[in-house]
């Protein structure tokens, strides 16, 4: 019997042999190391109390959980659904529902998108590879009257102004990133996974309990979490939006792609919900691990790389173990990194894979060397192609506006509406069960409320 031109027989017969994670729990940890980056780990604190702190933590998550969360299980259901990778993935949902062909293109733009990001990315990972070893090889132990900003803030210029540390720097982050996803899905993204994300949390538990004992964490556990309605506008709200998206990985290709490697029988809604309680539980707790030592010295939380590499060398000159600690941190930091770059090449290496039938070893490395070449853009940029050539932003912040405030938006606004009005039921079931009645509650989303945010948070963006 045929419901509304496809049945779920149909729709799996498109899943063609391939490796899948060894678990639900493997997918979890996978995803969360895609959705945990650097931007949990010194942006949404910072943000979190510029806003309000436990008001905009509410907002946050209200976000989370009616958009965030929706579209993750759609992303990861399309994924799965098709085993194929993000273009597709579209593309045989789209033939299948009748829908137009153009839909692939949403599948086109999100791998698109997360190798642009993935571009500058590596240029911003190689910045945390670079200070674990100056912190670890005692660059900043000397005595606390001959370290100051000044000195930390020539540091960090003389990082940025030298195109041969960043290249290097960078190129070892990538070299890494492309020795585990050409090892393949299980024996060598599963496999760093496994070990990655463990020890990130670990090491995040760890300096939680020694910067609670030495630093004032009763100010950070203030400035994170006390509501201060007062500090919270619509421009807050829309900040929550666009982070609750953004923080999940979203429209990037990397929960598609991921979700094609996820075991037929997990559940997609407690997975996603999963997913996020991991990426929020980072976000929330990350700020207590650094905050306590900054209000305890007097700094300010201030956002960026100020904070992460001027501020912090000179807290960690002046605190007991402060080398070990502060190589600690520049560690997780790249942990976090890496992570989410093996995520972010993952999507261009499957489309490779699958379009051209080429082994993962060629497709690979014609995807780190085009990354590669593409990061020297974003090198350049800060040093001697520094200039406000794209409409008032150099290289490196145009391609992270364009990303994150054009493509990403883009893209989940369409897969919004592709899965709200062209999904049909038996693909929905796929996601939720056969009886489920989560389904008219998520059509419902999809086709009203995503949409009707994502527009909200584009025009306050423009």
């Amino acid at each position: 019997m045929r419901e509304e031109g496809v049945t779920t027989q149909e729709l799996r017969d498109y899943r063609p042999e391939q490796k899948t994670w060894q678990g639900r729990l493997t997918f979890i940890m996978a995803a969360s190391g895609s959705a945990v980056g650097l931007g949990n780990l010194w942006k949404f604190p910072y943000v979190a109390g510029e806003n309000g702190g436990g008001a905009f933590v509410l907002v946050y998550l209200a976000c989370i959980i009616f958009f965030g969360i929706p579209l993750l299980m759609a992303e990861i259901g399309i994924g799965r659904s098709t085993r194929k990778n993000a273009y597709g993935a579209f593309s045989i949902l789209a033939e299948k529902t009748g829908a137009s062909k153009y839909w692939r293109s949403v599948g086109g733009l999100a791998i698109c998108t997360s190798f642009l990001i993935l571009s500058f990315y590596i240029v911003v990972a190689g910045w945390c590879l670079y200070y674990f070893y100056i912190t670890a090889t005692g660059y900043f132990n000397v005595p606390s009257h001959s370290l100051d900003k000044n000195l930390t803030g020539r540091t960090f210029e003389t990082l940025l102004a030298s195109p041969t540390i960043l290249i290097i720097s960078s190129i070892a982050f990538l070299g890494m990133t492309y020795a585990i996803v050409t090892s393949g899905v299980v024996k060598g993204i599963e496999k760093a996974i496994n070990w990655l994300m463990p020890s990130m949390m670990l090491i995040l538990a760890a300096l939680i309990g020694y910067s609670a004992t030495i630093g004032n964490f009763d100010a950070a556990v203030e400035f994170l979490f006390k509501p201060d309605f007062s500090k919270l506008t619509f421009d807050s709200a829309i900040i929550a939006l666009g982070h609750s998206f953004f923080t999940l990985s979203l429209a990037s290709a990397s929960m598609i792609t991921y979700g094609s490697y996820m075991p037929g029988k997990a559940s997609i809604p407690k997975t996603a919900f999963a997913v996020a309680g991991i990426d929020t539980l980072v976000a929330l707790t990350a700020g207590l691990a650094i905050f306590p030592l900054v209000f305890q010295h007097g700094l300010e939380p201030g956002a960026g790389p100020g904070l992460m590499f001027i501020s912090l060398p000179l807290i960690f000159n002046d605190i007991p173990y402060g080398q070990l600690f502060g190589s600690a941190f520049f560690f997780m930091m790249f942990i976090a990194a890496l992570t989410s770059g093996i995520s972010l090449m993952e999507p261009t290496v499957a489309w490779l894979e699958q379009r051209f039938n080429w082994t993962r070893k060629k497709s690979a490395a014609l995807t780190a060397f085009s990354l590669w070449l593409v990061s020297l853009g974003t090198v350049f940029s800060l040093n001697i192609w520094n200039s406000p050539a794209f409409f008032g932003k150099n290289l490196f912040d145009a391609l992270d506006y364009l990303t994150a405030n054009v493509f990403m938006t883009l893209g989940a606004l369409a897969t919004a509406i592709f899965c709200g009005y062209c999904l049909k039921t038996n693909q929905l079931k796929l996601l939720f069960g056969e009886e489920s009645l989560a389904i008219p509650a998520f059509r419902a989303t999809m086709k009203y409320l995503v949409p009707l945010f994502i527009l909200a948070l584009a025009l306050t963006s423009i």
